[in-house]
């Protein structure tokens, strides 16, 4: 008996890489069963989807976003001019030209010096009445303010009833405006040559 024995050969497991042949470099082995080469769709599966294709994805379809009704959007623009238009029917209902009815402007009653609102009441009852000069020797002002509102009470309807968002943003430049006519309007009313304005 051999005191050395040789070894016999192994098979080589299949883990083992190859020989590499002239200008290769040893490559592994595949695993047993594993696929022979990588999926080319393995990196779009890797990308997570969008939060909106979450309820698609199981089978569930994604709910709309929910809109007013037409009536809902039509509730505030109809509200505001429901109102006005009651204020105007009590002004012509009440006279304020019978005294007693209304308070007395406390500036006027104070000082002597018309407001910008003085007269005001009278030009909504002549208003009311439609009688447009009276309204305008009561006070002019209150009936340019007839006018802007009718305008934006129109657009604001139109646009609700479209559907169309309204926002009104009045920039500062305006406001300055506003109040600069208010301003002129109370002086001149206030001095002879304004006679006319006075209510």
């Amino acid at each position: 008996m051999d005191p050395h024995p040789t070894p016999e050969p192994t098979t080589a497991p299949a883990h083992r890489t190859r020989s590499a042949e002239p200008g290769d470099t040893n490559v592994p082995a595949p695993p047993p069963g594993g696929p022979s080469a990588p999926d080319p769709s393995w990196g779009a599966s890797a990308v997570s989807p969008s939060p909106s294709s979450g309820a698609a994805r199981h089978g569930h379809p994604v709910p709309p976003v929910p809109s007013r009704s037409r009536a809902r959007r039509l509730l505030a623009p109809v509200g505001a001019v429901a109102g006005v238009a009651a204020a105007f029917a009590y002004v012509g209902a009440v006279d304020p030209n019978e005294p007693g009815h209304y308070p007395v402007c406390p500036l006027f009653r104070l000082t002597g010096l018309y407001c910008p609102g003085c007269g005001g009441l009278r030009s909504a009852h002549a208003f009311a009445h439609g009688d447009l000069p009276t309204a305008l020797g009561a006070n002019a002002l209150a009936v340019v303010g007839y006018g802007v509102f009718a305008v934006v009470a129109v657009l604001w309807l139109v646009r609700a009833y479209r559907g169309v968002p309204t926002r009104l943003a009045v920039p500062p430049v305006w406001w300055w405006g506003i109040g600069t006519v208010l301003a002129l309007f109370t002086l001149v009313r206030n001095l002879p040559l304004g006679s006319a304005l006075v209510p």
